[in-house]
């Protein structure tokens, strides 16, 4: 949601995560009635080393997931690489810790701090006498003011996707001297530390045109440890070298190749050598962890599947084919696995970092209509709802805290954070079903028979091919939760997901009539035919001849195989309260657009990234829908539709307080009152992985911090031996 440090927060396109590991990482003390935002759950592990053992030179060859369309991350298609080339190049006032606070960069700012508070807010910016931009000109008064006018709202000529807190700047002035800015703002602003960061030159922002299009492939002016060398749609690659202006540390690193590299790809690419550090699949984080060898005695743990067994394990048994095939099949299992440990081979040379994204996924309730407009229905589904199951059935087979996230605000260690779940309620079939009762759906109710075959009762969004039961819930092996982040890009971005194979073809559905997994463990079926305990059966709902059926809709493409996993013990929790779900995968490029965004889902799977600022970035994801003049509803970003008057106050309330203390206790209260409309259910932090090489230092799982770029290096030779990863600050 912030653009300080993960990208920014108003982008639309979706984009996939990884979620897997090998190595443990510790759970820190948690919440305190003292303190209830409590620390981070885990670590970010980058193998920090002193700047005194890396190599000067060097090149880094990083995979993303695609070559920016845009270099603008104010423009509505900029992406993560975008962010990525934004924080490499270009100055900001300030970036998050280890902790998910923002923190003062000294490279720009000796100092900025509030100055007055009547008749107006005045916030007073000292720049670093040092910077400049690339092309020897002091950064000044002349850029902050060309960046407000364009991202202020008030001229349509600039494409701009978000103006959050420009909107509020009544002025902005030079200082006593040049290297002071003297920002005067109309209406107060908590979150003013949200601002120019990153900061662009009056070259991109000073006219319409230059906004629009003099950024998207190239900048001239930058003022970072690196510039932009170039941006080669060709080989898919964009190329960051030394700024030779640079007045801080100096980078070690000559260059930075950012290179596209699809999800499904990254493995054979490390194994190439072309890739030093990439983002990856469980998979391929698990090769990359048996390649490398344990990093510590007795803290790795294997990667495993969905159903609690390791990848690769047989968990059928033989199927009965003739002589003919087993040796086929001997064949082909024989040339896989001496690939495989071709492979294993040439990945000696890197190894696993890992700790959890700064992101959270959460099941979407969508309230606009059908049965989940009814506040009951929906508060019925969050109740029956085990959270922490479901963040142990992703979390807990990768050796990393699953621990269920407690606010829709902010994650464990961010100053806002505090679990607020209680506004909900626990976990509780029997109150769920009562609350089903009081909104008149009946167990074992009668159902039209013309209602079969055609649209379920909670289908009311788009039309969708009839649904087929299948014997089997799909089964999908543990790692990526291939959830989809919002403000980021959407080609399977930052995180991933592994290719487990699943079935790509749009549409396919599945019904939770004859899920046999019947909500417990993936891969646990008993045989066929086997009588269920005595009153075990819950009889499904009805109301008014319709059987209260979900439709549930799922990406089908690569990297989804976890989101189906928590989507298939969903289901298993809501047939237990009579409710059933109708499972519909459709394409990846269209599963956000034509579907969240749209709102032609009832329930639906996807994550948004932290902030440090949640009274700016989070209001428009729970603000109340607005009815438009032509009839429309303006949902902004909250794609559930769910939204109360109380809760738009509370953050605007949040907003406007230059008190931090008082400004997190509104912002709890609103997230209480989130909570307790269900509309959308927080589940778990995602994991995050990387591989790298095993000499390359301050870099990796970065965690909630903005990566420093000019640490980034590799170990000199006879420096082996980075420090194990160290504590995140407080």
């Amino acid at each position: 949601m912030s653009h300080v440090g993960v990208g920014p927060r108003a982008v639309m396109r979706s984009a996939a995560f990884l979620a897997a590991g090998a190595l443990a990482v510790p759970a820190l003390a948690g919440c305190t009635s003292e303190d209830p935002a409590g620390k981070p759950l885990a670590q970010q592990d980058i193998a920090p080393a002193a700047r005194a053992r890396i190599a000067d030179g060097g090149t880094l060859h990083w995979a993303v997931d695609s070559v920016p369309e845009t270099l603008n991350t104010f423009q509505s298609d900029a992406d993560a690489t975008t962010t990525r080339v934004a924080q490499a190049v270009l100055p900001s006032m300030y970036r998050m810790d280890a902790t998910g606070r923002p923190v003062r960069n000294p490279d720009y700012l000796e100092s900025a701090k509030v100055v007055d508070t009547e008749p107006k807010q005045v916030v007073l910016y000292k720049l670093n006498q040092q910077a400049v931009w690339s092309d020897g000109r002091e950064i000044g008064a002349a850029d902050f003011a060309a960046q407000w006018r364009a991202l202020s709202g008030k001229d349509s000529a600039y494409w701009t996707a978000r103006n959050a807190g420009y909107d509020r700047i009544e002025k902005i002035e030079r200082g006593a001297n040049d290297l002071e800015v003297k920002v005067t703002f109309s209406r107060p602003y908590a979150d003013w530390k949200s601002l120019f960061s990153p900061l662009y030159p009056k070259d991109v922002m000073g006219t319409p045109d230059a906004f629009n299009d003099g950024a998207r492939r190239k900048l001239e002016v930058t003022a970072g440890p690196f510039s932009l060398k170039k941006v080669d749609t060709q080989d898919d690659e964009v190329v960051l070298t030394r700024n030779a202006r640079w007045w801080g540390d100096q980078p070690k690193l000559s260059e930075i190749v950012l290179r596209a590299v699809p999800r499904d790809k990254r493995v054979t690419a490390l194994a190439a050598g072309d890739v030093d550090l990439a983002e990856i699949d469980p998979d391929t984080a698990e090769e990359v962890a048996l390649a490398a060898g344990p990093r510590d005695a007795g803290t790795r743990t294997p990667v495993m599947g969905a159903s609690g067994t390791p990848h690769g394990t047989p968990s059928e048994a033989s199927d009965g084919k003739g002589s003919e095939d087993e040796e086929a099949d001997e064949d082909t299992l024989a040339r896989e696995a001496a690939e495989k440990k071709e492979r294993r081979q040439a990945l000696r040379g890197f190894e696993l970092r890992k700790s959890l994204e700064p992101a959270f996924t959460q099941l979407a309730l969508n309230g606009a209509d059908g049965p989940l407009a009814d506040e009951r229905v929906r508060r019925a589904v969050a109740r029956a709802l085990d959270r922490e199951e479901l963040a142990e059935a992703v979390l807990k087979p990768l050796g990393l805290p699953a621990e269920p996230v407690g606010s829709h605000l902010a994650l464990s260690g961010q100053p806002a954070y505090a679990d607020n779940s209680d506004a909900l309620g626990d976990q509780d079939a029997k109150e769920a079903r009562a609350l089903l009762a009081d909104a008149g759906w009946v167990p074992g109710g009668p159902v039209d028979e013309r209602e079969k075959g055609e649209k379920a009762a909670g289908a009311e969004h788009g039309k969708t091919k009839d649904s087929k039961d299948s014997k089997d819930a799909e089964q999908s092996e543990g790692g990526d939760d291939g959830t989809y982040i919002v403000g980021e890009d959407g080609k399977n971005d930052d995180s991933g997901a592994g290719d487990d194979g699943s079935d790509k073809d749009s549409g396919e559905q599945h019904t939770s009539g004859k899920n046999t997994a019947q909500g417990g463990a993936p891969g646990a079926y008993a045989p066929q035919g086997t009588a269920a305990p005595a009153g075990s059966a819950v009889k499904p709902l009805a109301k008014d001849g319709k059987a209260l059926t979900l439709r549930f809709v799922l990406p089908s493409g690569p990297g989804s195989g976890a989101l189906r996993t928590v989507a298939d013990r969903i289901t298993g929790m809501l047939k237990k309260i009579g409710v059933g779900t109708e499972i519909t995968k459709v394409s990846d490029e269209s599963y956000f657009k034509d579907h969240i965004a749209s709102g032609q889902y009832d329930l639906a799977l996807y994550s948004w990234p932290a902030t440090a600022f949640p009274a700016t970035d989070a209001r428009p994801i729970y603000a109340k829908p607005v009815p438009g003049a032509d009839g429309s509803l303006n949902v902004a970003q909250n794609y559930t539709r769910v939204g109360t008057d109380q809760v738009d106050q509370l953050f605007d309330q949040a907003m406007a307080t230059l008190d931090e203390k008082e400004a997190h206790g509104l912002l709890r209260k609103a997230d209480s009152r989130i909570w307790a409309a269900a509309g959308s259910i927080p589940l778990y932090q995602r994991p995050q992985l990387t591989a790298a090489r095993e000499n390359l230092v301050n870099a990796g799982a970065f965690g909630f911090a903005t990566p420093v770029y000019e640490d980034m290096g590799f170990l000199r030779k006879g420096a082996e031996g980075a420090p194990a990863s160290a504590s995140p600050s407080s």
